[in-house]
């Protein structure tokens, strides 16, 4: 269903909008990202491995949802990047909490609003950033890794399992649950949390050479 919406608002878009050719590429990229990661085989292995749902989580909110506010005109977004931070931070441990992750396994309706309240809640925090000056784009980037190496570190330093829906499905892959949880953790403390850091350095780095080049 979310593949179907996404592929016709691209369909409609490129076809009446005004985007430039930059920006059609990087809704076709996300759109593209999303197939995979709604409609391949990779769906379902997240639905043994949590370390596969983390890949999924990090995929979904820090390359497909600035792909898609890549794709869309540069706009101010109510509450700006601060208050965004917050809302995306506090959805994304939310639903990394047993008790709202079991039910989204257990139930569609709940599985689709923990997908489509992480992707809405990075969009908009990718777009507040494309908005907001270089230092606020910079300090979200920055709390943004913050928070996710500390989720990660909470899932890596565990003594014990967390997650009753993937208490049997490691184990066909070689891993115990607390093996696949802790490589979760790693995924989402490195990986996922370098992300951020990675789109901060490169702010950081075109502020530079803009300074440079103006006092040249």
């Amino acid at each position: 269903m979310l593949i179907a919406c996404l592929a016709a608002m691209t369909l409609a878009w490129w076809r009446w909008g005004t985007a430039r050719a930059h920006q059609r590429r990087m809704m076709l990229g996300a759109v593209a990202l999303l197939a995979i990661l709604f409609i391949s085989p990779f769906c379902a292995l997240t639905s043994a491995l949590f370390s596969a749902r983390a890949v999924h989580h990090i995929a979904l909110t820090a390359l497909a949802a600035p792909l898609l506010a890549l794709a869309l005109p540069v706009r101010r977004v109510p509450g700006g990047w601060g208050l965004w931070t917050g809302i995306h931070a506090a959805t994304f441990w939310l639903w990394h909490a047993p008790p709202a992750y079991e039910a989204a396994l257990s139930n569609d309706a709940v599985y689709w609003t923990m997908q489509l309240s992480l992707l809405l809640t990075a969009l908009a925090l990718w777009r507040a950033m494309r908005a907001a000056p270089v230092t606020g784009a910079i300090m979200a980037l920055l709390a943004t890794m913050v928070q996710m190496g500390l989720l990660g570190a909470l899932l890596t330093f565990s003594s014990s399992p967390f997650y009753a829906p993937h208490f049997l499905g490691p184990v066909a892959w070689g891993l115990t649950p607390l093996e696949d949880q802790q490589l979760a953790g790693l995924i989402m403390w490195a990986p996922g949390a370098g992300l951020y850091l990675v789109a901060a350095l490169a702010l950081l780095g075109r502020w530079f050479a803009r300074e440079q080049a103006a006092t040249a």
